[in-house]
């Protein structure tokens, strides 16, 4: 009897499929001519829509995906860009991932013709993974712990200039943890004050949170699973109450498990629905009142806040964003594709 109700519960667990009727979206591929991993992108409307990824690779549409822009840096072949936060179709702000200067900010104001580099990290010991914003003139950028806390950048002024957090405002860290560099969403934001850190690696999966710009940060455990490949991986709000968070292993993209997680009170704390997506998901986005994610093992949907979820494509993705009324998605092998 226990193995027929360990059997029903995982069955129950996953994502369902699609009911009989049930009209889904579909994901619209629009070639992009190169074979790089896009795991940094940014919507920024149905026609203009930029990716990041490795071998310094960004490209930028303003047709809604037909053609791709190459504009990325020169110079910058070794570095992998995992995120890209674009305002418009001329001004965007990206970071290149890795340990010590390999980490490093560029910005463009003339859609990606001329980049000046705003931040390079210089700590060995730092690690920076992804970077967010609140409006176009204050942004965070965070990296893995230092000496056993978070260490963040701030700016004012749209990402040309960055100074840092006082780290006396984090909570000590985890022995062993730290964000996932997998999608650019480990750090999101929502409203004018509240930012919210992914995490994993460590004891427990958390969440640290901010609702004073990113200078004092709280720390919430969750249920997802967490090793030094599992943790949580994205967070998405839809107001400075509402997200959600998913994640699991890297390592082992098919293992079941609690894969998301939702909070209705800014992230203090954090409850885990009775069904979920099946594996590993590292991207996320709001579409409305509608979630989606996205991972090596597929996309799925939630039309009720992430507690039901129903799988709709099969393709791998790293990263999903939306503005409305179009929703993007990123991947490898130079994969982008728009929600039809």
């Amino acid at each position: 009897m226990r193995v027929v109700l360990l059997v029903l519960a995982l069955v129950l667990s996953v994502a369902a499929p699609a009911s009989a009727g049930e009209r889904l979206p579909t994901w619209e591929l629009k070639p992009t001519g190169v074979t790089a991993q896009f795991r940094g992108l940014s919507a920024v409307s149905a026609r203009v829509a930029w990716v990041s990824g490795t071998q310094g690779t960004v490209l930028r549409t303003v047709d809604g995906g037909p053609t791709w822009a190459s504009v990325g840096p020169p110079g910058t072949e070794t570095l992998q860009f995992r995120d890209v936060e674009a305002f418009d179709a001329d001004h965007a702000v990206i970071l290149s991932i890795g340990p010590g200067t390999d980490s490093r900010v560029y910005r463009t104001d003339d859609g990606g013709a001329h980049w000046r580099q705003t931040f390079q990290n210089t700590d060995a010991a730092a690690f920076y993974d992804c970077l967010a914003f609140f409006d176009p003139w204050r942004g965070l950028a965070m990296s893995d712990p230092v000496d056993g806390r978070f260490r963040v950048q701030a700016t004012f002024d749209g990402g040309r200039s960055w100074q840092p957090v006082p780290d006396s405002g984090f909570p000590p860290a985890l022995p062993g943890e730290a964000g996932f560099a997998a999608s650019g969403q480990c750090l999101t934001t929502s409203g004018p004050f509240d930012a919210w850190i992914a995490t994993g690696g460590g004891a427990t999966a958390r969440v640290l949170h901010s609702g004073d710009g990113g200078r004092h940060w709280t720390a919430s455990d969750t249920l997802l699973p967490s090793s030094p490949s599992a943790g949580v991986f994205a967070l998405a709000f839809r107001t400075p109450f509402q997200g959600v968070a998913i994640g699991g292993d890297f390592a082992n993209p098919d293992a079941p498990g609690p894969a998301v997680a939702l909070t209705r009170d800014g992230g203090r704390t954090w409850t885990t629905p009775g069904q979920y997506p099946a594996g590993y998901r590292s991207g996320l986005a709001w579409h409305g009142g509608t979630v989606l994610a996205v991972g090596p093992g597929g996309s799925d949907l939630s039309r009720d806040g992430g507690r039901l979820w129903t799988r709709f494509d099969t393709g791998s993705f790293d990263s999903v964003d939306c503005a409305p009324p179009a929703c993007w998605a990123s991947g490898p092998g130079g994969r982008v594709a728009r929600l039809r």
